[in-house]
């Protein structure tokens, strides 16, 4: 198996270089990518089999670079780096993806080229695009990129998706993140479980807890887990979510 070793860091491939070299039927490609974009071009030319694929990179980071690989009909199998605080790797303990966790030791780096010689662009679609791209079903988790590098918020935890210009505010049990995913796409992946309340707010259907009429005629909807706050619901989407909170 062929492997080829993308990290922003010399040390790091040199280290991975070495420790890959040592496993019998394993052979590492030259030369190796210091970024996403010299990545994405070693890929093309050298046909590797296997990506040791770095998350937190300058320019394309890992998870761009998996779905930019994603979407072709022949792409090699992927095992993710990353440092515990750059990435949730409990999330990925949970998914068909390989990943190791830094520093590498050998034997987690042996058990991880075993599973990656499984064929998975169909799992790096699952976790790194939107359904409407990848083809599958909708996600299990939101990826989105904060200062503790790669966040995965399980879409359950999920309380309301709000667009504000370029970017959508994703509110969760645990604080918010920014996403550069479009409100109407998130709408078309996952109508099923959130409802639209204003032409730029979706929110968890399992967290609406009641619609109340304020003085001035307006009306706010009251979700579970934001303390009290409420949100306010444009007069063309009341009758909508009346509909839908009598089904629930």
């Amino acid at each position: 198996m062929n492997v080829l070793i993308v990290d922003d860091e010399p040390q790091a491939r040199e280290r991975l270089s070495r420790m890959v070299s040592e496993i019998e039927g394993y052979s590492v490609l030259e030369p190796s990518a210091s970024n996403g974009d010299e990545a994405l071009v070693l890929i093309d030319s050298l046909k590797p089999d296997v990506v040791l694929l770095d998350i937190r990179m300058p320019g394309l980071d890992g998870l761009q670079v998996a779905a930019r690989l994603s979407e072709r009909e022949s792409a090699p199998n992927v095992v993710f780096c990353a440092a515990e605080d750059e990435f949730p790797l409990e999330a990925l303990q949970t998914s068909e993806v390989s990943f190791l966790a830094k520093p590498v030791r050998a034997e987690d780096l042996l058990k991880a080229l075993k599973k990656a010689e499984r064929p998975n662009r169909v799992q790096l679609a699952a976790l790194t695009q939107p359904a409407a791209q990848s083809g599958n079903g909708p996600r299990s988790h939101i990826s989105a990129r904060t200062r503790k590098g790669i966040e995965l918020i399980p879409l359950d935890q999920v309380v309301y998706f709000i667009a504000d210009h370029k970017y959508v505010t994703l509110r969760h049990e645990a604080g918010e993140v920014l996403l550069d995913e479009p409100l109407k796409a998130l709408e078309d992946e996952f109508g099923e479980r959130f409802v639209r309340i204003h032409r730029n707010a979706l929110v968890a259907r399992e967290r609406i807890e009641r619609l109340q009429r304020t003085p001035l005629g307006h009306f706010q909807l009251f979700l579970k887990g934001l303390n009290g706050d409420a949100l306010i619901v444009s007069r063309r989407h009341v009758a909508g979510v009346r509909k839908m909170m009598q089904q629930l």
